[in-house]
């Protein structure tokens, strides 16, 4: 009856009030950034700031008020994902509990721009809407708004840092905690009792839940802390069920402070059968993306692993590159390398090993800093992160063109090449210059691709302090340089290799076409980033490659009128490049057209793929259904193979159909910021990723390995449907 009343005068209240303007709080729409791309990725703030002894409601405003909404009017190509709302504090009144802010708050929201925006300045506007409560409550409500321009680079605005101090105090995910629920009582009648616990980090001081909001259930506002373990924490909350079956999942955010510090965890847990409710059962936590659609964490980590052991992953992985498809090419130069070090004197040999393998850690070293910088700044690192730059990919093609026509002999290599010569010299010569060279081309060409164990030691290091990144990522250079290493040092093993002789010129020409075929895929991946203008590039390799021939056959080789050939050769070049690379092909200005599979099959009997989103995770799995993810990328090699040999294949398609399963694509060509998320949750540093959701929601996903073949994918098929 007292909270009839209370829902009664309140109700009252707001109609008396609805007519006046809510002036106690003000609403604003922050960006972190003034300036992004196409397919970028930009957090947005409403922050609201009330008056002192004023509060607004969080998304549950719990015995009484109305929970705060933002309602979004984005234009075409942009899109907003869930709120994240920070943990609220408890507003005890008499029998009235309800959850609210007071003084400021800051809503978060990912804000997407899709990859075929055009540049220019774009609104964004959202309809926020509260209730302001001290003695009264007034409704209120404002149109906030804000500008963003859609460039060719990233701006941060001068709200970033206000927007990333609120993103570190949003609750962090409860599988941190091992939190954990079951009930205490048998079902009976209308009300059970539900015991919750979860690892404490620090001496606990107060302890509370803050119950999401539910149709069929209700959780009590009342909460008792029982004695538990040490290092643990237990509550016991009241549920009243008010329809349907008692709930098997509740969710939430787990508070407690200790001394001045408050934590505060977020998650959907699954409820268990505790029996006595003494001995709580194994914790199961529930993909959060199943209850809450902002959330796309999935099950709970894997136990920290050993530091010696991931780096024995990143060494193996290092050494597996070797026989990657990515650095295949480079493997010709090594040959050749040896071949003509053959009869060279020992000490010399080992010498060039070691400069081969300093390239290749310097190179490394490189990337270490770059993804120690990228975070730095705030933005998303992951492994093969310079393949999502376009402009990479169009130097990386015209320099692998460049060393495929000096490997076929369209320019010699001498010690005075210069310009057109430079790249193709350092990629064939034999002393210290080209086996560094040789280091750090197959760096860069490696980091397309993940081989068994990399993905996982690099996923651990991505998320440890700078020291140790590096760390991870010397290891993995030191894997990659060991076989080329161990052979300079051991001359003996060169014996088996051909003796040095004519036919090394044929096969230098030979193992230009793998280069060759290195350049093909780098040119392919470029439409998904500049569309129909993408073959424009391929005019611009045909000028550079008449280049190279000119220079070599009238520059290196020729008696006569070689300045006029050089002259030639530079007007060539300079002219293909502003009219056709700039004017054509505009490559500082890429606009996407995606060509990623979502909603289209692979071919007549292809599987039906649709594009992944945490909250199609959701949908299906709250539909009982069983969901195959393939975190994917257009310069991913090893992707590309696992797609066509372990994915569409007869079998897994069959078995797709018959589970009724539904396939999700993520792409990852461009690193959008939520799949980078989602892949460092499983400690990933990047692509392949596999995921298979079983039918029980309750259930976390399995992960595939790196490299996969059909049988591996059929029996977590098998073991996901049961």
């Amino acid at each position: 009856m007292g909270r009839f009343l209370k829902w009664l005068g309140l109700a009252v209240v707001c109609v008396v009030g609805a007519s006046a303007q809510a002036a106690q709080t003000q609403a604003r729409l922050l960006l972190a950034a003034d300036s992004a791309r196409p397919g970028d990725t930009v957090l947005a703030g409403v922050r609201l700031r009330m008056e002192p002894h004023w509060h607004v409601y969080w998304r549950n405003a719990g015995g009484s008020g109305i929970p705060t909404s933002v309602e979004w009017e984005l234009p075409p190509g942009v899109s907003a994902g869930p709120l994240r709302w920070p943990a609220p504090v408890k507003l005890p009144e008499e029998d009235l509990t309800t959850y609210i802010y007071e003084g400021e708050v800051v809503l978060l929201a990912p804000i997407t721009l899709a990859s075929e925006l055009r540049p220019g300045v774009i609104e964004l506007k959202a309809k926020v809407s509260w209730l302001e409560c001290q003695t009264a409550c007034i409704p209120g409500d404002a149109e906030v708004r804000a500008t963003l321009t859609v460039g060719t680079e990233v701006a941060p605005s001068k709200d970033a840092e206000l927007l990333q101090s609120a993103q570190k105090r949003l609750p962090r995910p409860a599988t941190l905690v091992s939190a954990r629920a079951w009930w205490e009582t048998p079902e009976a009648g209308k009300v059970r009792s539900l015991l919750l616990e979860w690892n404490s980090p620090s001496a606990p001081g107060e302890a509370d839940f803050f119950p999401d909001a539910a149709e069929s259930f209700e959780v009590g506002l009342q909460t008792e802390r029982l004695t538990a373990d040490s290092g643990k924490i237990r509550l016991r909350k009241r549920v009243t069920k008010t329809s349907g079956d008692w709930p098997t999942t509740i969710s939430g955010v787990f508070v407690q402070k200790s001394g001045s510090e408050r934590l505060a965890y977020e998650g959907s847990i699954a409820v268990a059968d505790g029996g006595a409710g003494l001995a709580p059962p194994a914790a199961v936590t529930v993909p959060a993306a199943a209850s809450k659609p902002f959330e796309s964490g999935v099950g709970s980590p894997p136990e920290a692993p050993s530091l010696w052991v991931m780096l024995a992953y990143a060494f193996l992985g290092g050494l597996i590159l070797n026989v990657m498809p990515c650095v295949l090419p480079v493997i010709a130069l090594k040959i050749l390398g040896f071949v003509g070090q053959s009869k060279e004197q020992p000490r010399r040999v080992r010498n060039l090993g070691l400069v081969y393998a300093l390239g290749v850690l310097a190179s490394f070293l490189a990337l270490a800093l770059i993804v120690i910088g990228v975070k730095a700044a705030g933005h998303k690192a992951g492994w093969g992160m310079q393949f999502g730059n376009p402009q990479f990919v169009v130097g990386l093609t015209v320099l692998v063109t460049l060393v495929a026509l000096n490997l076929f002999g369209l320019f010699e290599v001498n010690v005075d090449g210069r310009v057109l010569g430079a790249a193709g010299a350092l990629s064939s010569r034999h002393g210290a210059a080209g086996a560094f060279f040789n280091g750090v081309l197959a760096t860069v060409l490696a980091t397309p691709c993940t081989a068994p164990f990399l993905g996982v030691a690099l996923g651990f290091a991505f998320a440890q302090p700078a020291a140790v990144t590096v760390l991870f990522f010397l290891a993995v250079g030191l894997g990659l340089a060991a076989p080329y290493v161990a052979l300079s040092w051991e001359p003996g093993w060169l014996k088996w290799l051909p003796k040095p002789g004519a036919w090394m010129e044929r096969f230098k020409v030979a193992m230009g076409f793998p280069m060759m075929a290195t350049a093909v895929w780098l040119f392919s991946l470029l439409p998904a980033y500049y569309g129909a203008r993408a073959w424009w590039l391929g005019i611009f390799l045909v000028i550079v490659a008449f280049a190279a021939w000119v220079y070599g056959q009238f520059v290196q080789r020729g008696v006569a009128r070689r300045g006029l050939a050089l002259a030639v050769v530079l007007a060539f070049l300079g002219g293909g490049y502003v009219l056709v690379v700039e004017g054509q092909l505009a490559w500082r200005l890429p606009v996407t057209e995606t060509t990623a599979a979502g909603g289209l099959k692979e071919g007549p009997e292809g599987i039906d793929w649709q594009r992944w989103s945490p909250s199609a995770v959701a949908e299906a799995r709250a539909a009982g259904r069983l969901v195959l993810v393939d975190f994917t990328a257009d310069w991913c090699l090893t992707c590309q193979a696992n797609k066509r040999f372990a994915l569409e294949v007869a079998s897994v398609r069959a078995k797709l159909k018959a589970t009724q399963a539904l396939a999700l694509i993520g792409d990852y060509t461009r690193r959008p910021d939520a799949i980078t998320e989602e892949l460092n949750r499983y400690q990933r540093a990047g692509v392949p990723l596999v995921l298979v959701y079983p039918k029980r929601a309750a259930a976390a996903p399995i992960v595939l390995p790196e490299a996969l073949t059909p049988a591996i994918v059929l029996e977590a098929l098998e073991k996901a449907a049961q």
